[in-house]
C-alpha cells in the first residue's frame, strides 16, 4: 500500500533533522562545545595559533584537528564570520521535551520566545538564562532561531549547558506549563501591570516569562492564552528594550528571592 504524501513528507523532514549538522565557530563557542560531552563532534579545521589556544579542550575532547592555514580557512561558514581562526562541525544538541526542562526545580522560570528569529537576541538570552538561573529557553520550531554558529558565538558558551528547546505551538506549550501549575506571564508594553504587581507574594510559583519579537511583540493569540499581561516597570514614559535585555531584566524581577 502507497503511503500517503503527508506520511512520506513527515518520514523525510525527520530523516533531514537527524542528518542535519551545524558549524559552530569562534573561540569560546567551539572551546564549550569540545568540552561538553554531551556534544557529538565530527570535524574540527583551525589554524595553528587557534589550536594553541585550544589545546587543551582538544585533547579533551579526543577529536583530531584539520590543522589548516589562516590564509586558507575553508570551513563551510559564512566569509563575513568572525570565526577566530576555529570552526567546528557537529550535531545539535537534544535537551528532550518541554516536560523534561519545566519540571524537577523548586520556583523554575521559563523564557518563552514568540517568534524571536534573531540568532544574536536569542544567544544573548540564553547568556542571561544561564546567568539568572532559568530552567530552559523554549523557542518555536518555526519562524525562530534555529541553533547556528551565529547563535552558539553570541551565547559564547551558553548553549552548551542551557537548554534551548523548540516547540511546534506556543500556545500549546502554555497550555501545557499551565497544566504544570506555571503562571504564564506575557511582556506587553502596554499592560497595566508589572511583573512585580503580579508576583508580590506569590514568588514561589513556578513562572514562565513569554517575550515576542521586537516591533510586533506578542501575536493576538499568544497574549491569550498567557494567564496575565506584565511589563517591566520603568522610569519615563518613553523608549523601548532589545529583546534580549527585557528577558534578562524580566527574569531578574521574577526571581523567587525573600
Amino acid at each position: 500500500m502507497k503511503k500517503p504524501k503527508w506520511v512520506v513528507e513527515k518520514e523525510q523532514g525527520k530523516k533531514v533533522e537527524r542528518d542535519a549538522t551545524v558549524w559552530l565557530f569562534g573561540l569560546h563557542a567551539v572551546r564549550d562545545a569540545l568540552m561538553n560531552s554531551s556534544r557529538i563532534k565530527l570535524r574540527l579545521i583551525i589554524t595553528l595559533n587557534a589550536q594553541i589556544k585550544l589545546t587543551e579542550a582538544i585533547d579533551y575532547a579526543g577529536i583530531i584537528p584539520d590543522v589548516v592555514d589562516a590564509r586558507r580557512f575553508t570551513a563551510p561558514i559564512d566569509p563575513g564570520s568572525v570565526h577566530q581562526g576555529v570552526a567546528l562541525e557537529v550535531k545539535p544538541l537534544d535537551w528532550g521535551s518541554l516536560n523534561d526542562v519545566a519540571i524537577g526545580e523548586a520556583s523554575p522560570r521559563l523564557i518563552l520566545l514568540d517568534r524571536v528569529t534573531d540568532p544574536h537576541n536569542v544567544g544573548a538570552i540564553l547568556r542571561s538564562a544561564e546567568v539568572l538561573g532559568a530552567s530552559a529557553v523554549i523557542g518555536m520550531r518555526h519562524h525562530a532561531a534555529p541553533e547556528t554558529g551565529a547563535l552558539a558565538k553570541a551565547a559564547s558558551g551558553a548553549l552548551e549547558r542551557q537548554p534551548y528547546v523548540r516547540v511546534r505551538n506556543l500556545a500549546d506549550a502554555i497550555i501545557e506549563l499551565q497544566g504544570m501549575g506555571y503562571l504564564v506571564l506575557g511582556l506587553d508594553g502596554e499592560a497595566d501591570q508589572t511583573i512585580e504587581d503580579v508576583l508580590q507574594n506569590r514568588k514561589d510559583r513556578a513562572v514562565a516569562l513569554v517575550l515576542g519579537a521586537e516591533g510586533p511583540g506578542l501575536r493576538q493569540k499568544t497574549k491569550e492564552t498567557c494567564d496575565t499581561l506584565v511589563k517591566i516597570d520603568a522610569v519615563g514614559k518613553f523608549g523601548s528594550l532589545n529583546v534580549s535585555n527585557a528577558s534578562a531584566l524580566a527574569l531578574y524581577a521574577s526571581r523567587a528571592r525573600a
